[in-house]
């Protein structure tokens, strides 16, 4: 049985059965690359990402979903994943069918028209995404990251979404608060200088 959950627009209103609830543990996979694609995901409670490995066996955040967002639109339009999910925390998740979606934008035009804004913004984020990670530098990168999208997470977390290691991530933000231009709030835990921390 679905928990009244409130979807983001346009699923909001699809069908029961169209929805699927599903707990996953820290570590769980919700899917893997090749897989056949079901359909997108809801986040309800914690934090998925989708991730690939480099050739160099670098984890690299393709996109991270935490609670109230979603992820996996693009499932709706391709026979197979080409990434793999995971929980990074302890997550409830409604997954959403594909079919049934397909359906409902082949008869509704106003549905159609709200989930490609949806798709048109996911396109906007990916291009600053892209844009962060064409940064050549580590301390400009770092410093970019924490202007655009601050920390999310651990610090591990943080260069696995910027696409750098751990330890190249570790050695900016000291220099970066050496600098004066970020500093350490609590443990593990950055903003630029001029920023007020958030309560943690």
């Amino acid at each position: 049985m679905i928990l009244i959950i409130m979807l983001p627009e346009p699923f909001h209103d699809l069908p029961d059965e169209a929805l699927t609830q599903r707990d996953a543990a820290r570590g769980d996979r919700l899917f893997h690359q090749s897989a056949p694609a079901l359909g997108p995901i809801f986040v309800v409670e914690g934090c998925v990402e989708m991730i690939r490995h480099s050739e160099g066996g670098h984890k690299i955040v393709l996109h991270r979903a935490e609670s109230g967002e979603t992820l996996a639109e693009a499932s709706l339009f391709s026979p197979h994943y080409h990434c793999d999910c995971v929980a990074l925390r302890d997550s409830l998740v409604v997954a959403m069918d594909k079919t049934l979606i397909l359906s409902r934008l082949d008869r509704d035009p106003a549905f159609a028209r709200a989930l490609l804004r949806r798709l048109a913004g996911q396109v906007q984020g990916y291009r600053r995404h892209i844009e962060l990670l064409a940064i050549k530098g580590a301390e400009d990168r770092v410093l970019a990251a924490l202007a655009e999208i601050s920390q999310p997470g651990s610090v591990m977390e943080f260069a696995a979404t910027i696409g750098l290691t751990h330890e190249a991530t570790y050695r900016a933000l000291s220099r970066l608060v050496i600098r004066g231009l970020v500093r350490r709030v609590s443990r593990g835990r950055y903003r630029l200088a001029g920023k007020r921390p958030e309560r943690l």
